[in-house]
């Protein structure tokens, strides 16, 4: 196939329906773990039965609430009357230990996308940590990383019955003839210079020094939301410059039909003017495996200037993480100090928190506590299961590469 018909491939695919395989996929030498759940293609089926339970308007404002900024809503509307079921794409780099940002939100947005009827294909970027250089680019270790953190969600309370994990370097060596053309045709499309815009999805500064494989991989990532026909890119801000490379390549080709943009904030680490939570600095994020007093001791020393809303980290966690995993934010503290309190909107706690009648004091311990309850079944799961258990301590063992 050459790279004019890899554009025509996917110019004819935006105009017929995808048929998805409800079959998941594992790594070479993957344990079970890798692998969706049992009932994952049953539950598949189902998905286009369950959006009846919803009306458009419904899942529209389920999916809008995933995302700080959507391109386009007026599209994601048109999608969701004119396809049962879409197919969301989201995908990971295996590079290390997983913290809640990226735990716990992922869960709750999937879990999202699958209430709204979408089908949810996870791109578990074996091949694309391995051009970044995570784990040193070793292979073996970064598909044991990619299996912890599946692990992980499993046992966070990630729906599986709509999700297919795909391990890329499997996927693009089956259907490589697929694949590369359509990666050769956006590299003969865009310059150097707008491919290295590209770089900060991987993590890189626009003046940092690039290997020849890290300027070829936006180019694939571009190319995995065709290959995958993705209607929804649901990823973080962090992403949005290759998602938009992928939307002006319809241009290109003349495909109508361009993938939806739904970038998920990006939560900040715990310590003052710390844009990112970050794995190499483990007192600025919470893992997902930490134990109670862990938590305890990192929240109790994050950033928290009273009566400061704005890039304040712990009013950032109850936001996305307290309130859409409870429904509210409780508060316990002594009569004398206003007694307990139960938050049911962001807004009423926002407001008590600028005028001073919530305290760092009394938001620190609620939000640790109801962390460790979130975190509590992945603690359990990992303490119980010897295999999950042989996985966290292996991982834990890798160094964490930049």
């Amino acid at each position: 196939m050459d790279t004019s018909l890899a554009a025509a491939a996917v110019t004819a695919e935006a105009s017929a329906p995808a048929a998805a395989s409800t079959e998941p996929s594992a790594a070479p030498d993957a344990s079970p773990a890798a692998s969706s759940s049992s009932a994952a293609a049953a539950g598949a089926e189902d998905l286009a039965g369950g959006v009846a339970s919803l009306s458009l308007d419904e899942r529209f404002d389920l999916l809008m609430s995933i995302g700080e900024e959507c391109i386009q809503p007026d599209e994601l509307k048109r999608l969701l009357q004119n396809k049962p079921v879409p197919i969301c794409y989201d995908g990971f780099e295996p590079s290390g230990r997983m913290h809640i940002a990226q735990g716990v939100v992922k869960a709750i947005n999937v879990n999202k996308m699958i209430r709204a009827g979408c089908k949810v294909k996870i791109w578990i970027a074996d091949w694309f940590a391995q051009l970044n250089n995570k784990m040193g680019g070793d292979l073996k270790k970064i598909q044991t990383v990619g299996r912890y953190m599946i692990e992980i969600w499993k046992a966070a309370g990630m729906n599986l019955d709509g999700v297919e994990f795909l391990w890329s370097s499997e996927e693009i060596n089956r259907r490589a003839n697929e694949y590369w053309p359509l990666v050769m045709d956006i590299g003969r499309k865009n310059n150097i210079k707008r491919i290295t815009r590209c770089c900060t999805i991987m993590g890189r500064s626009d003046n940092e020094e690039l290997t020849a494989a890290q300027i070829f991989y936006p180019c694939m990532q571009c190319a995995d939301i065709f290959f995958l026909k993705a209607d929804i890119c649901q990823l973080g801000m962090d992403q949005r410059k290759v998602n938009m490379l992928a939307r002006e390549y319809c241009d290109d080709i003349k495909r109508k039909n361009k993938p939806i943009i739904l970038s998920h904030h990006m939560l900040p680490g715990f310590k003052e003017g710390q844009e990112k939570m970050s794995k190499s600095d483990p007192t600025s994020a919470i893992f997902m495996e930490d134990d109670e007093a862990q938590v305890n001791l990192k929240i109790k020393q994050a950033f928290c200037p009273p009566k400061i809303v704005d890039k304040n980290p712990c009013l950032e966690y109850i936001q996305y993480i307290v309130f859409p995993w409870f429904d509210k934010f409780e508060v316990v503290r002594k009569e004398n100090n206003g007694g307990n309190k139960t938050f049911l909107t962001m807004d009423e706690l926002v407001a008590d928190y600028e005028a001073g009648d919530l305290h760092p004091a009394d938001v620190k311990p609620a939000l640790a506590k109801a962390i460790n309850e979130i975190l509590k079944p992945v603690r359990d799961h990992f303490n119980s299961s010897s295999e999950a258990k042989i996985l966290l301590n292996t991982v834990k063992k890798y160094r964490v590469s930049n």
